[in-house]
């Protein structure tokens, strides 16, 4: 196990001095160009994990509203710290809804985030922009998307290459994301600058 480990290590090291430059770009494209939303269940009780979804629901069509209207992440961005008090109050309007009586806390800030997977395209870890949305105690499991460009419904692989690329990405990092055939390295060589930089996020 540790020879893998240190085998994982050095081909990572291999990899990045062998493409920092074009690395560290995207992995730039990725920090000033994405809004992720994490959203943090009061437990994972079948009943907070059903209001969780109730809630990501209301805030989801609240939020497609304001980053249909955006024209890159920064105005996404303005526009959804104008909103935060809006949003928590519909988050808690949600709670109370279903008679539970945990409250939820909305904040935008950055956040580490491991590497996610979905079911068209793949995110690598690393810290980014994030609307939060934590109810109650926020000891459930999470449920993890991309508010801007608006990734979290569901989405062909072409569609994301070409969300990927209005959005201020290459075309090269857009194919990374979807996994496409000749792209897994890179993907891997981003997950693995992300995860140090989690690291030292996580030590500040």
């Amino acid at each position: 196990m540790k020879f893998i480990c240190k085998l994982a290590a050095v081909l990572c090291l291999l990899g990045l001095l062998l493409s920092g430059a074009a690395l560290m770009n995207d992995k730039s494209a990725l920090s000033n160009n994405l809004i992720r939303l994490h959203v943090i269940a009061n437990s994972d009780s079948q009943e907070d994990q059903m209001v969780k979804l109730k809630v990501r629901d209301a805030v989801l069509e609240e939020i497609r509203g304001i980053t249909e209207i955006a024209a890159d992440r920064n105005e996404a961005y303005s526009l959804l710290t104008e909103r935060l008090p809006g949003l928590q109050e519909t988050a808690n309007r949600v709670l109370q809804a279903q008679g539970s009586t945990a409250t939820a806390t909305v904040e935008l800030g950055e956040e580490a985030y491991p590497t996610r997977q979905y079911d068209t395209f793949s995110l690598p870890a690393g810290v980014y922009d994030s609307l939060r949305i934590t109810i109650g105690d926020g000891e459930g499991q999470n449920w993890w998307c991309v508010v801007f460009p608006g990734l979290c419904l569901p989405t062909a692989s072409d569609e994301v290459a070409d969300t990927a690329v209005s959005a201020g990405f290459s075309e090269d990092l857009g194919n990374t994301l979807t996994t496409q055939d000749g792209y897994q390295v890179r993907f891997f060589l981003l997950d693995c600058i992300g995860w140090v930089e989690n690291f030292f996020f996580n030590l500040s």
